[in-house]
């Protein structure tokens, strides 16, 4: 079949099905610095894609609209078409990263209860800036009420993958999260959740997710936490060649 490639980010590209689905395509590369180092790590695309399947079709059962229809179980997923809001949200549990340099009175890992919400215009230029509610109502970015109905879902998922972690001894640390608006105006869970928008760490500290590759700056690492993370969450993993 051939598709329509409408844009290609650091980890995705994504690509027209139909008027109102699209294709999402994970990609093997891996990016740190805000792009400056980035990376190839064979088998991470298919791992976060299998990672995002499994969380969103979590989320569905839980009641949470998603942008996921199907997954191929390789490394493409079929969503619902929307008209993303320029909003990252990210939900804290522990402090930790940018958090720490906004405001270093924190201790590294200090408990967050309840958590911490924070709002970042999307703007690779800006470096995705810390922005007030207040900023995004009154320039237009979504209603008062559309903003609370955001913040209250990302809560909502903060609290379903709290709980799926701690079945398997891990710590949730932070979330990233996008929302879109469908034909009909609702908002939607959008984008990825796996390893490279979300931090975890099990018993011993050690991260299952992207941080070990801004740490380390190499591969190998990254591809045995995400292949570790997906083996307690039950994901496929035989399908992917282990770094050693």
């Amino acid at each position: 079949m051939n598709l329509q490639l409408v844009y290609e980010g650091k980890s995705k590209r994504v690509y027209v099905k139909d008027e109102s689905t699209l294709i999402l395509e994970f990609k093997d590369d891996v990016t740190a610095g805000d792009g400056t180092v980035r990376a190839s790590a064979i088998g991470k695309g298919i791992l976060c894609a299998r990672t995002s399947a499994y969380f969103f079709k979590m989320l569905e059962i839980e009641g949470v609209r998603t942008h996921f229809i199907e997954f191929d179980g390789y490394r493409r997923m079929l969503v619902r078409r929307l008209s993303i809001v320029p909003i990252e949200v990210i939900v804290r549990n522990y402090a930790y990263g940018s958090l720490m340099k906004r405001m270093p009175l924190y201790r590294i890992l200090q408990n967050l209860d309840p958590p911490l919400i924070e709002f970042h215009y999307k703007d690779d230029v800006l470096h995705d800036p810390l922005v007030l509610p207040e900023d995004i109502v009154k320039t237009g970015l979504v209603t008062e009420n559309e903003l609370k109905a955001i913040a209250d879902t990302a809560l909502t998922i903060n609290r379903i993958l709290t709980s799926i972690f701690s079945k398997y001894g891990l710590r949730f640390v932070d979330l990233k999260l996008e929302f879109g608006r469908d034909s009909s105006g609702k908002l939607l869970v959008a984008d990825e959740i796996s390893g490279d928008t979300f931090r975890v760490i099990d018993e011993t500290g050690s991260h299952l997710d992207k941080e070990v590759f801004r740490k380390t700056r190499e591969t190998g690492p990254l591809l045995k936490a995400y292949i570790e993370l997906a083996k307690r969450l039950g994901i496929k993993v035989d399908d992917i060649a282990a770094p050693y």
